[in-house]
Formats: C-alpha cells, sequence, structure tokens
C-alpha cells in the first residue's frame, strides 16, 4: 500500500469544501476516500499509533455512513 500523493490529499480537501459549500458529493464516497487516505498514511508510518487509530475512526465512520445508504 503506498502513501497517498499530494494531488490525491488536494483532490479530496477540494471536493470536501465542494461538499461543504454546495453540497455536491456523496458524504459516504468523500469519507471513504479519507478513510482510504488516512489508512494509506497510517501503513507506512506503522511506529506511529495515533495515525492507526485516526485511520480506524475514519474507517467506522466511513462503513456507518455506507451501511445508512
Amino acid at each position: 500500500m503506498s502513501r497517498p500523493t499530494i494531488s490525491e490529499v488536494s483532490a479530496l480537501l477540494a471536493d470536501l469544501a465542494d461538499f461543504r459549500t454546495r453540497g455536491s458529493g456523496s458524504r459516504a464516497e468523500l469519507m471513504n476516500r479519507k478513510a482510504d487516505l488516512l489508512e494509506r498514511i497510517a501503513a507506512a508510518r506503522p511506529d506511529e499509533a495515533e495515525a492507526a487509530e485516526v485511520a480506524a475512526a475514519a474507517r467506522t465512520r466511513a462503513d456507518e455512513l455506507t451501511a445508512d445508504g
């Protein structure tokens, strides 16, 4: 699993901003992308326990949103 690129992070931030200002996009999809990026960051830094905790919390929330439909 590779670390996310700057362009991937920038694209997510831009899409989050669009969602917040215009309501465009899917909250569940955005949260899944966020969780994916955080999981990749955590995988690249196995010595960072906090990164793993943040990634796990993001994945839990993404799964909740996906289950809600």
